[in-house]
């Protein structure tokens, strides 16, 4: 709802504004930058091609996820851009997310749980009025391919994919540019996006050495879902040519 209304709000400033701002200069035709990334929330679904709704629905919540990333744009007319962008992202924390049999039966082990992403982003943005000469501001959206895995390691265990399902979604973002000169700028921005990846991944082995036991995996492949849905803030600096 609170997003809704923030993009409401950006659509009547605009409106109250006839035209550009006159003496505003327009971006240059290029313009390439390079951020750091803060994305609020992330899942993994566990089981999510289970019968029983309450495992399927069962995830594995992480949070405060930085990544690195660039992004590409190209001016097509005074008041629209079109923006190529590559990110890389990646995050792995510590859970009770395993069930296993070991010496003692049936338990529960800790797992470094987590996925790498890789969203290829096309953006087309739209340059509002309201911008100056020192501040440009862009509100946009796109549609994206992500490319991930999820990796999970215990003992002396990894997994390894067997198989990724082809994943895209859709993106609104908005975005700023302050000019420090007409060749550089500070970008911020603003993102939002709700993808989800399945993916099959597969144990190399099915008795793992872990804390000088061994257990036993009830099976050696199995499926998953990331989800990244949390807000994405970014900051970086721009190159305009």
């Amino acid at each position: 709802m609170l997003r809704k209304y923030f993009f409401l709000a950006i659509v009547l400033a605009s409106c109250l504004f006839q035209g550009r701002l006159q003496g505003q200069e327009i971006y240059r035709d290029f313009s390439l930058s390079l951020n750091y990334n803060y994305t609020t929330t992330a899942r993994i679904y566990l089981n999510p091609k289970s019968p029983v709704e309450i495992l399927r629905n069962n995830a594995f919540y992480m949070e405060d996820i930085f990544s690195p990333s660039a992004d590409l744009r190209y001016r097509l007319n005074d008041d629209i851009l079109l923006g190529l962008s590559i990110e890389y992202i990646k995050k792995v924390q510590s859970g009770p997310n395993l069930t296993v049999l070991g010496s003692e039966g049936t338990q529960t082990v800790m797992v470094e749980d987590g996925f790498r992403v890789i969203p290829f982003e096309l953006t087309a943005y739209y340059l509002l009025p309201f911008s100056t000469e020192k501040f440009k501001f862009l509100m946009g959206g796109g549609v994206a391919y992500y490319y991930g895995d999820h990796l999970r390691k215990f003992g002396d265990e990894e997994v390894s994919n067997l198989k990724r399902e082809f994943a895209y979604g859709i993106q609104a973002v908005v975005s700023s540019d302050y000019m420090i000169t007409n060749f550089l700028s500070v970008r911020g921005e603003m993102k939002f996006r709700d993808p989800e990846l399945e993916v099959t991944s597969k144990y190399k082995n099915q008795r793992v050495n872990y804390n000088g036991s061994t257990i036993v995996l009830a099976q050696d492949t199995f499926q998953s879902k990331i989800n990244i849905d949390g807000v994405t803030f970014t900051l970086g600096m721009a190159f305009h040519f």
